[in-house]
């Protein structure tokens, strides 16, 4: 016998159906989402090949680039380096004694610094002057806006225009907690204002730079420097004669200065150039640079040098050149830093021509005793 269906049991009511707007909708909805997710595993591919064993965590957004557009993070095995670490232990001390009159405690160089209000009171307290920037603000606009005024007060204080302080520092770097960014600035300030400090040398850490070409993310890695070699500040220095001469001798200053400039000009008549005040006219390299290459009887090529620099970074590299060629000469390593003679620090310029004068004289080098 035949069974009949059973239709005593509770029936499920059917779905209602999409509209067809709806469909179109949600298609969009997922569509997106997963260009998005494609492009998020897309940046992770590319980080975590085979040429890039370090995964670093930069979350979605930064993978989200235009073309051409790249972003850079510390690789993290870098912060380990103990040579960076003791970087940022020394400028954290040398901050926190500036600061210590205000009672003012600083922990941890990214998060204490990015907003701008204790660079504000440093840059206060080194220069002996009142920044009129905005007050404090919890607002990310609010905080770049002070920020803005301060880099800007900065930079007019470190002679830094044009771009190359935009290399090293911005607005959105600091505020969004670049180390390298900070410490480049730190480091400046501290080498500016000649802080009783000694940085360790030749302090990198390597960047993985991630760059969108052709619709496809790129990494690479690359060495930024943050101290280079000589980087002593301050005090440091041993004394030496030019100290005794600056403090306690200063009538015999002139005779000297008249001393190295006639040593300097026997060997740049060669080409026609003349010295005639060594306060202004070694500040940029060219000098120095040329007269290495009349010295040691080589032609230096124009394309090493700039032989017209218009801002601070082509006049340290000049600078930094030239010392580059005094120590291949055989030259001991001068007892100033690129930056000072770059600012017209005229200790040091004497310092640096008063080397070369002991090993191309000839005779008994001028007496600088006080």
């Amino acid at each position: 016998m035949a069974t009949s269906p059973n239709t005593s049991g509770t029936l499920t009511p059917k779905k209602k159906d999409e509209s067809f707007l709806d469909k179109i909708g949600t298609l969009g909805r997922k569509k997106k989402i997963k260009e998005v997710s494609e492009l998020v595993e897309e940046g992770k591919h590319a980080i975590e090949s085979p040429t890039s064993p370090t995964i670093p965590d930069i979350g979605p957004e930064g993978y989200v680039l235009g073309e051409n557009e790249e972003r850079s993070i510390i690789d993290p095995s870098s912060r380990d380096e103990p040579k960076l670490k003791e970087l940022i232990k020394i400028l954290l001390d040398w901050i926190n004694d500036e600061m210590a009159e205000q009672r003012i405690l600083v922990k941890d160089i990214e998060e204490d610094l990015f907003d701008g209000q204790i660079l504000q009171k440093l840059i206060e307290k080194l220069q002996g002057i009142k920044v009129g920037a905005p007050e404090v603000s919890q607002s990310e606009i609010g905080q770049k806006q002070k920020l803005r005024v301060v880099l800007d007060y900065i930079n007019r204080i470190l002679n830094v225009g044009g771009g190359w302080n935009q290399q090293k520092w911005s607005v959105d770097s600091i505020h969004s907690k670049n180390l390298v960014a900070i410490l480049h600035l730190l480091v400046a300030l501290a080498r500016h204002f000649r802080a009783p400090i000694r940085l360790p040398e030749n302090v990198q850490v390597i960047l993985i730079v991630v760059q969108k070409t052709d619709n496809l993310l790129q990494t690479r890695r690359v060495a930024e420097e943050i101290t280079a070699y000589n980087d002593d500040i301050g005090a440091r220095f041993e004394r030496d004669a030019f100290d005794t001469l600056f403090d306690h001798a200063p009538d015999k200053l002139n005779v000297v200065k008249k001393t190295l400039v006639t040593f300097v000009n026997k060997q740049l008549v060669k080409v026609n150039l003349e010295v005639t005040d060594l306060d202004t006219q070694f500040h940029d390299g060219v000098f120095l640079v040329i007269m290495m290459g009349l010295l040691e009887e080589y032609f230096v090529p124009l394309y090493s040098f700039h032989l017209t620099p218009t801002n601070f970074d082509q006049k340290v590299h000049n600078v930094h050149f030239a010392f580059e060629l005094m120590q291949d000469a055989g030259l001991p390593q001068p007892k100033a830093r690129v930056e000072d003679v770059v600012n017209h620090d005229l200790k040091s310029t004497l310092r640096v021509l008063y080397n070369i004068f002991t090993k191309y004289k000839g005779v008994a080098p001028v007496s600088v005793s006080a």
